[in-house]
């Protein structure tokens, strides 16, 4: 059984997907959840694998209304190491209520199949289109105003997660050449937990609103639909409540692309972009006009303080996953990328914060 706890009512279905294998595990998840679609007349295509899960469109062809594709998605190996997937489906559930999210249709042992959302992911050009991105800000901002239950602390979730994840990075690698790889980039563990604390010790401090945040909005993970003007938001698996400003800093940090061959930090948002996406954004999260010029300005100073948490997250992230992922992801050098960036930002941060 899976170890998700689903509600009353949920479709669990107790099917294992092999990645070497990925469309017969598909089409025996559908005889469960869809049992009236014919299986001769199944689409299934593999969509652009994220950096941690497989994505497979399925769609009836009998059927012409875009609407009914589902979506399956296989997580990743060992991602259930450091990914709540109960939270995750208690979230894109309570979002789905409000029109935040897609539907679930299922869940097996190692994913969930999901509602489908037409339109094009974003990309390094359209992220910064003036017809989109009022869209993503104020779409951020409508889950930024979701309260869960009483049940659920309302704290930052990525100090206790950065720890998980320093605690699973391995010590030493099992591979001589990734261990090799690790000390010539980063010396130790010790030395990386050393900088997580100094990190901590600052940043801990910043006054930004604690609210119910998506904490990964990669370009991928950002829906355009053009022809109906709309920004939807998907995979959920590190929504949680965290700092205000540490959501948006982690979007902006995501405009230099994500191909490890494309990443530009020339690409980061100027002053004055941020400015404006920040006014769009507090219009709906404030439910006021015209934002104060000092409300702005104050967002905006602390999205430059928190995009360091962001960089430092997703380095130790990237640290997990190249050790246990299967993925052709070169997860060392991405982690080299967003460490590096964290120690060129960090002097100048800390020297404002103390």
């Amino acid at each position: 059984m899976s170890s998700v706890c689903l509600a009353a009512g949920d479709k669990y279905v107790p099917v294992r997907i092999d990645e070497n294998d990925i469309y017969s595990g598909v089409l025996k998840l559908l005889k469960n959840i869809r049992p009236n679609w014919a299986q001769g007349k199944i689409k299934l295509k593999t969509l652009t694998d994220g950096i941690t899960n497989k994505l497979v469109s399925c769609q009836f062809l009998d059927l012409n209304d875009e609407k009914e594709i589902m979506l399956v998605r296989i997580y990743g190996n060992k991602t259930d190491l450091f990914i709540d997937r109960t939270a995750e489906i208690r979230n894109i559930k309570t979002l789905n209520v409000l029109g935040l999210a897609p539907k679930v249709y299922g869940v097996f042992e190692n994913g969930l199949a999901y509602q489908y959302y037409p339109g094009s992911t974003l990309d390094v050009e359209s992220v910064t289109n003036d017809n989109i991105w009022p869209l993503v800000a104020t779409q951020m901002a409508k889950m930024h105003r979701v309260q869960l239950g009483r049940d659920v602390p309302k704290e930052p979730f990525v100090w206790d997660k950065i720890e998980q994840f320093l605690s699973l990075i391995p010590d030493p690698f099992t591979s001589e050449e990734k261990q090799a790889r690790f000390a010539n980039s980063f010396t130790s563990i010790t030395k990386l937990r050393i900088e997580y604390e100094r990190l901590k010790s600052h940043l801990i401090k910043t006054t930004s609103p604690v609210v119910f945040a998506h904490n990964d909005l990669l370009l991928g993970n950002v829906i355009y639909n053009k022809d109906e003007g709309t920004i939807s938001f998907i995979d959920y698996e590190y929504a949680a409540y965290c700092y205000q400003a540490f959501d948006i800093a982690n979007h902006f940090n995501e405009f230099v692309g994500l191909s490890i061959e494309d990443i530009d930090y020339d690409r980061y948002p100027c002053e004055e972009f941020q400015l404006m996406w920040i006014k769009v954004y507090l219009a709906t999260y404030l439910k006021v006009d015209h934002p104060s010029d000092a409300q702005i300005s104050q967002v905006y100073t602390e999205v430059q303080q928190l995009a360091l948490l962001s960089h430092f997250l997703w380095g130790i992230w990237s640290l997990v996953q190249f050790e246990h992922s299967d993925i052709d992801f070169d997860f060392g050098r991405y982690a080299e990328i967003r460490l590096n960036r964290y120690y060129e930002l960090k002097d100048k941060i800390f020297k404002q914060l103390s």
